[in-house]
Order: structure tokens, then C-alpha cells, then sequence
């Protein structure tokens, strides 16, 4: 009411006419008089004289001028910065993203996002799943990737899936077959990565599960990164995310080998939001892109040669 009051001030100011002030704001002018009185009641000073040749202003209301020119253009600013938002174009975003996301799947969205929305300010920051979540429940991030979690007051908005697969250095005996057998994985030595990670899980119990587990040689490390160049080194052999190697592939670096006999073991990378906060503007932006990217079609088996400029193109290229 105050910025309609300060709009009615403003235009009879202009014009020094009430009538054709009421007939610009589309009011009576009852109701145009009854809004300035309004407002020299909150400013506790009278702004117009009324004389012969129409309203003028007083020296409280010449003061006041200035003041609420720029409280009207502030409160116009504000919707418009709104409606930006609304629609994407503006704004800020702020992520939260695990590891793997943040280093594999986050960099090619955020380019087709900004790309989209150059205005928006885009602000990251990593952690841990658990860390993840805690991030998105706080309201320190808006969104929070990573796999897939559950929490009353949180919804996990699906991205993609993500597969393990085996990989070995391309001189590898089991690089000419293109295959092994699960038994034929125990004689090798085995590097795992990120002890307190799921995928780390899902392969410990597929060994338990086929009895091996106790027979197998490793060696751990904390990050996928290392992972792959202790395989490229020939340490060892690694089932890493394929969103994770497929750059490593494609140059020649690391070699994709299928396992017989074991079932596929991938995880869900989610977004999270909190149930009570509506997605909008860039966080809707965001997800709708997201969305997109991951109706692409899908590709069961990519090939080496086609992996990098697959990673550059679509998301769901680079993680199916």
C-alpha cells in the first residue's frame, strides 16, 4: 500500500492536478485523496497545498520528492530481479555436489546451464553424501547431487545412473579378450577407492557374494583419480563409475573389460531438494535442463572412439 501511496505522491507532483493524476492511475479521485493523506500520515508532514491553480508541492513534500522516486524504481527493480529469477535468467544458484558428481557430471551440465543463463551466479561446494544432505537440510545449498538418499524432508529428484565397470591398463591380458570371469579377478590385484563410498560397497559384496573376498590382493586409495592412475600404472585392475574413465578410454589410457556373470552395478545420482521449499527460477531452471539432458537417448554400449565428443554433448551420453 505504501509503494501505491508513493506512486499517487509522485504523479500529482508531476502534474500538479488531481484529476488528471487520478485519471493517469486509474483511481477516483476520492480514493487517489484519500492515499496521499495516507501517506503525509506515516511521513508525519503535509506535502501538498491546495490552490487555485491545482496542488503544489511543500517544502516537506520538495524534500520528499528524491526519497520516493528512488523507493519506487527500488521497488520496480525488485520485481523485475523476481522475475528473473522466475524465469532462470537471473539470480543465484548455489550446489552442492559429492566428489564424483562435482568432477564428472557437474562441470558438463553447469556449461550447458551457463550457457543458458549467463546472469545466473553459480556457486559450488562438495562434500561427502552424508555431508551432501546435511548441506541440503541446513538451506545451504538449494540442491544437493549425489546418490540417492532418504529423508523425510527431502525429495530426491532423479539425474542419471551411474555404472561400475571393470578397467585395466591397455597391455592387460584381459584387454585382447575384452572380457574376464569373476574367479580370473581374484589372481589380480584389485585397487578400491573411498572406503566409506557405496560403490565400494556394492563391490565388497559382490566378492563376498561369489566367495572371494578373502582371497583377494589390494590396495586402497581415497579418490577415483588416484584409483585410475594406479591402474594406468599397472598396480592393479579397478571397477570405477563410468562416468569416471570414459575420457581415459577414449585416449587410449585405461580399457573397459566386461565381467561375466555378474549382475549390473550401478547407483542413482539424485538431486535433493527440501520438500517444503518450491523449486523455482534457477533451481527450476536447473532441473528442468538436467531433465532434458537425461531424455536424451540413451546408448547401452558406448564406444571408446565415440566417448569424447559423446562427453561434451549430453549428459545421459556420458553416463549410460
Amino acid at each position: 500500500m505504501l509503494y501505491r501511496q508513493m506512486e499517487c505522491f509522485l504523479a500529482v507532483a508531476r502534474l500538479g492536478n488531481l484529476s488528471r493524476a487520478a485519471e493517469e492511475m486509474f483511481l477516483t479521485q476520492p480514493t487517489l485523496t484519500a492515499r496521499l493523506k495516507g501517506l503525509e500520515e506515516e511521513v508525519g508532514d503535509q506535502l501538498f497545498v491546495r490552490t487555485s491553480r491545482g496542488m503544489r508541492l511543500t517544502d516537506a513534500g520538495r524534500e520528499f520528492v528524491p526519497f520516493a522516486e528512488r523507493s519506487v524504481e527500488s521497488f520496480k527493480d525488485g520485481k523485475r530481479r523476481l522475475a528473473e529469477m522466475r524465469g532462470g535468467s537471473g539470480g543465484r544458484l548455489v550446489l552442492g555436489a559429492s566428489p564424483g558428481v562435482g568432477t564428472y557430471a557437474l562441470p558438463g551440465l553447469l556449461e550447458r546451464f551457463v550457457g543458458a543463463y549467463p546472469n545466473v551466479s553459480v556457486s559450488v561446494r562438495t562434500g561427502h553424501s552424508e555431508e551432501i544432505l546435511a548441506m541440503t537440510l541446513a538451506e545451504e545449498v538449494q540442491l544437493g547431487l549425489t546418490r540417492s538418499m532418504r529423508h523425510p524432508e527431502i525429495e530426491s529428484l532423479p539425474l542419471y545412473d551411474d555404472e561400475l565397470v571393470l578397467v585395466v591398463d591397455p597391455g592387460h591380458r584381459f584387454t585382447a579378450r575384452g572380457s574376464a570371469e569373476l574367479p580370473e579377478l581374484a589372481e589380480e590385484q584389485l585397487i578400491f577407492y573411498d572406503t566409506q563410498s557405496s560403490y565400494y560397497e556394492q563391490t565388497s559384496e559382490m566378492f563376498r557374494n561369489a566367495g572371494l573376498r578373502e582371497e583377494l590382493r589390494s590396495m586402497e586409495v581415497d579418490n577415483i583419480e588416484a584409483a585410475k592412475r594406479m591402474v594406468e600404472h599397472r598396480l592393479g585392475i579397478a571397477f570405477l563409475p563410468q562416468s569416471a574413465i570414459l575420457r581415459s578410454v577414449s585416449a587410449g589410457n585405461l580399457s573397459m573389460i566386461g565381467v561375466e556373470d555378474i549382475p549390473p552395478m550401478s547407483r542413482q545420482m539424485v538431486a535433493l531438494k527440501r520438500r517444503d521449499v518450491p523449486a523455482s527460477g534457477p533451481v527450476a531452471a536447473f532441473l528442468e535442463l538436467a531433465d532434458q539432458m537425461a531424455e536424451a537417448e540413451t546408448r547401452e554400449h558406448l564406444s571408446p572412439a565415440l566417448a569424447a565428443e559423446f562427453e561434451s554433448l549430453q549428459l545421459i551420453d556420458l553416463f549410460t
